[in-house]
């Protein structure tokens, strides 16, 4: 047994490996296949006493800022920043603060305030029933 065998070897476990990692990649099966950062319409994502009057809070798991500019107006844009895609952190004074760059866009459309960010936050429609806020 030469160098046949030991190629026929070699050739066998890679293909198995190869099958494996196909297997492992590939759907059938009945796992979920979400994120775990989707949700769907009408999951609840905050509580409208957790938006403050004239702040927000960024849902980070879900990409979100969801604002409250006037007491019972709520909005939701994108949590990523449109200058460099940076992640908003925070809500204060009337604007949406990123950290990368310090770009600054307010709560109650998306626009910005201060660059160097020249595109609004894209809005998200959500929807407010009682005091839950979700996906609209």
């Amino acid at each position: 047994m030469s160098g046949v065998a030991r190629r026929t070897v070699v050739s066998a476990a890679g293909a198995a490996g190869l099958a494996a990692a196909l297997a492992a990649c590939g759907g059938g099966g009945t796992e979920d296949k979400g994120t775990g950062t989707e949700e769907q319409p009408g999951a609840t994502l905050a509580r409208t006493r957790d938006i403050p009057v004239g702040g927000g809070k960024v849902i980070a798991g879900q990409g979100l800022v969801i604002t409250q500019p006037k007491a019972g107006e709520f909005h939701a844009f994108s949590s990523k920043c449109t200058h460099a895609g940076c992640a908003v952190s925070e809500v204060k004074d009337g604007v949406i603060v990123c950290p990368c760059h310090q770009s600054r866009f307010d709560v109650s459309d998306g626009s910005v305030k201060g660059g160097p960010a020249t595109a609004p936050l894209p809005p998200t429609p959500i929807q407010v029933v009682g005091d839950e806020i979700s996906l609209g």
